[in-house]
């Protein structure tokens, strides 16, 4: 088992590159190849060498061949990537928390760079990004036709100076300039307060090198604030994942000792591996386990307290380990709205030294075997964004969304005939509401008193009536177009 861990190693999710993904990270390629297909390959030397003498102008060589790599590892799924110097960099820099850049969460849609959620805090934040915002242009460059990561670069850059970001904001039918001073990004993964006498609330917006020890720290002063807490919500609403031992950790603060968290399987050996509640999982060294380190007054409270998980469509890959392991243990009671479903396992593995490939090697599965892959964890009570529903859920982005995405490799994939109908309802609802002022169309702050999903866990938790949702309901997967 010890050989196992460390091969399976570091994983993590790209989420500042924009893909919502668990990763792997491995500091050695394979050792076997298998065949090569020598004509094909023939067939790509050719075009290498008409390329070099027959194009118009001279192209440089090595960004012609990086190129080629990644278009080939682009064509597999969403999350298979090739690391250039500069992209492994800022990958890394990704999941310690700590990076130079505007502060957002990005996908792709329509060949435009989408917001999916500004990091709580951050200059993008500050300067009122919202999610769902598409950015058209950085500075003079337009973003069609550029990759995610090539996007990246240019919002990255170094601390104090400005990148001019062009946003088209659908719900408004508007497209405007904002200005940006790029700045150290330090995100606060996890907040907590006592919300309400006697209830708890502990949010987790990503999983980082530093979450666990923010996590457990945040239970041992909100145990000291009230120790006769009777109920505690979990939110993980729009929370891309991040580090798997993060999870597996925050996992354990609610389970009993030794259960299954989540397990993964894919054609290599080190990729079928099972990960528990238990300290060997997720600490790092002997001096590295926060959880381990709470009193025993606070760790018998967590394991035992009343426990309802928030989530949403935003919820995805280590926060669906979360969510699936308290759900299939009946420890735990969701309620939101349907997962992203992220539920692959890319492994990066070193290509040089500072160049590698983060290819998908696995999927990964619930305590019960449930794989999550393009169909997400379904709440045990669907709850809507606010009292009057959840409108535009239906049009935002998911795995299944995704342009090649991995099938779950267990149930056929179903065409929802009905989700058009509902997208364009969507679509007139969201006209109507552009001509609002702004004011009344930014949402209510997660935490706060006014957040309409919080207090339906509260109800939830004191065995008061929930208001469940009219019109969500769970999403099936899609069939893919060949």
């Amino acid at each position: 088992m010890g050989q196992k861990l460390k091969i399976a190693g570091w994983i993590t999710v790209g989420a500042m590159a924009g893909a919502l993904t668990t990763v792997s990270l491995q500091t050695a390629a394979r050792g076997a190849f298998a065949p090569l297909p020598l004509e094909e390959l023939q067939q790509l030397a050719a075009v290498f060498g008409m390329v070099k003498s027959d194009y118009v102008e001279p192209v440089d060589e090595k960004k012609l061949i990086t190129e080629a790599i990644s278009g080939m590892v682009a064509s597999l799924d969403p999350h298979s990537q090739y690391f250039d110097k500069k992209s492994y960099k800022e990958f890394s820099e990704g999941t310690t928390g700590r990076f130079v850049g505007v502060g957002i969460e990005i996908s792709q849609e329509d060949g435009l760079v989408k917001v999916v959620s500004p990091i709580e805090g951050s200059p993008a934040d500050r300067a009122g990004l919202k999610t769902n915002d598409l950015i058209t242009k950085i500075d003079d460059t337009f973003v069609k036709g550029l990759t995610l990561n090539e996007a990246v670069k240019r919002m990255r850059g170094e601390p104090n100076t400005k990148v001019l970001l062009t946003i088209f904001r659908k719900e408004e039918s508007r497209t405007f300039p904002v200005t940006i001073v790029r700045e150290e990004i330090k995100t606060q993964s996890v907040k907590a307060k006592v919300v309400q006498p006697g209830y708890g609330w502990i949010r987790v917006s990503q999983f980082q090198e530093r979450t666990v020890e923010d996590f457990a720290r945040k239970l041992e002063d909100m145990y000291k604030q009230d120790p006769k807490l009777k109920g505690l919500v979990l939110d993980l609403r729009n929370d891309p994942g991040g580090l798997l031992d993060a999870a597996v950790a925050l996992s354990a603060a609610f389970l009993p000792d030794n259960v299954t968290v989540v397990s993964t399987n894919g054609q290599l050996e080190e990729s079928k591996f099972v990960y528990k509640a238990s300290p060997q999982f997720w600490r790092r060294s002997a001096s590295t386990d926060p959880i381990g380190r709470l009193t025993q007054a606070t760790q018998g409270a967590f394991k035992k307290i009343p426990l309802v998980v928030l989530v949403n469509e935003g919820s995805a890959s280590a926060s669906e380990i979360v969510a699936g392991a308290l759900q299939d243990h009946q420890r735990a009671t969701l309620m939101g709205s349907q997962t992203f479903g992220k539920g692959s396992v890319q492994t990066v593995r070193q290509l040089g030294p500072d160049t590698a490939l983060k290819i998908t090697t696995a999927r990964y599965y619930t305590p019960k075997g449930r794989s999550i892959q393009a169909k997400g964890i379904v709440p045990d009570v669907m709850v809507d964004e606010t009292e009057n529903g959840s409108p535009f859920a239906v049009l935002r982005t998911r795995e299944a969304d995704l342009e090649k995405h991995l099938g779950n490799g267990k149930e056929a994939e179903t065409k929802d005939a009905e989700r058009e109908k509902a997208r364009e309802a969507a679509m007139k609802r969201l006209e109507e509401e552009s001509k609002k002022p702004v004011a009344e169309r930014r949402p209510p702050e997660f935490g706060s008193d006014k957040d309409f999903q919080l207090n339906q866990a509260l109800n939830q938790l004191k065995g008061q009536p929930v208001l469940v949702s009219k019109t969500l309901a769970e999403r099936k997967e899609e069939k893919k177009d060949k």
